[in-house]
């Protein structure tokens, strides 16, 4: 699956995604769990590889990956967890960096409302990374993350919890973070961001005040709380992908942020509500999660690489 090389195509109308029955693709991503590790780029990091078992495990070391692995699998991904500054302000976040043809760039994920050390949010991190990047999650919930066992009646006074300028903060000192840290092995200056739900719309939010300081493109994976107002703010390209049927997440908001931001792309997927594109839960959202991620891929490769 070789990355896309044509510009992304912006102030397009939506482009609508038919879904379509696809055999349900045999999983290669691991269920990571982390050991704590302090990061030190002096030594290896936690290294994930597949045995013949079809088994992810955990080694501290650098080693080599068998031959029979996709490309999807990626050859290795060192993972460790890392405090970002001290005390009561410090932030936990998980680290993935490509080993072998690493390119430079630095990525910011922002999870949804289950937190950053959620499955499924890492197993993305861990394809994102397989591409190439060095990806970091940041704990944007400070250790309160919500959970799938509180009532339902209490999520709007969780949500109310998070502070928008806490939030903000937390972010710009993450980027701020990774661009000093691999500063001195040439990462790029320009960081990606990606955002799952209350995290996509962050991303929103987030690339309206950088206005390309720190990044140099976003993708918006169904957003939840987006204000499109803000989006005439924003000056890199930015990709918006949710489905037609997301109570969550409606289209019409998301045309408004194309409206007001040129350099913007929508895509959304027929019959695909919340979560599909990270949390999949059929043979046909298995497809369309690809698709999606696919799309991702090559705006990233174009808004990042291609244009730096």
């Amino acid at each position: 699956m070789g990355l896309g090389s044509a510009p992304p195509v912006f102030s397009a109308p939506p482009i609508y995604k038919q879904h379509y029955q696809r055999p349900r693709p045999v999983s290669c991503v691991p269920q990571l769990h982390f050991p704590i590790c302090k990061f030190d780029p002096g030594r290896p990091l936690i290294s994930f590889r597949m045995d013949k078992t079809n088994e992810f495990k955990v080694f501290c070391s650098q080693v080599e990956v068998e031959e029979s692995l996709s490309d999807e699998a990626c050859e290795l991904v060192n993972g460790t967890e890392v405090t970002i500054g001290e005390g009561d302000d410090g932030i936990s976040a998980l680290l993935f960096q490509a080993v072998k043809n690493n390119n430079s760039t630095g990525i910011l994920l922002l999870s949804d409302i289950f937190g950053f050390e959620d499955s499924s949010t890492r197993d993305f991190a861990y394809r994102v990374a397989c591409n190439g990047y060095n990806v970091l999650v940041p704990d944007l919930f400070h250790g309160d993350p919500w959970t799938k066992d509180r009532p339902m009646s209490y999520l709007e006074q969780w949500i109310d919890k998070q502070n928008p300028q806490r939030l903000a903060k937390d972010i710009f000192v993450s980027a701020k973070w990774m661009i000093d840290e691999f500063a001195a092995v040439g990462i790029s200056k320009k960081l990606g961001l990606i955002g799952f739900c209350f995290g996509g719309g962050r991303v929103v939010d987030i690339l309206s005040q950088d206005q390309g300081k720190f990044f140099g493109a976003g993708v918006s994976f169904y957003g939840t709380r987006i204000d499109s107002y803000v989006a005439s703010n924003i000056k890199v390209p930015l990709l918006l992908i949710a489905g037609d049927k997301d109570p969550l997440c409606p289209i019409n908001v998301l045309e408004d942020v194309g409206k007001r931001n040129k350099e913007s792309k929508l895509v959304v997927f027929k019959e695909r509500g919340h979560g599909f594109a990270h949390r999949p839960q059929t043979a046909e959202e298995d497809g369309d999660a690809e698709e999606a991620f696919n799309i991702m891929r090559n705006w990233l490769h174009n808004g990042l690489l291609v244009q730096n």
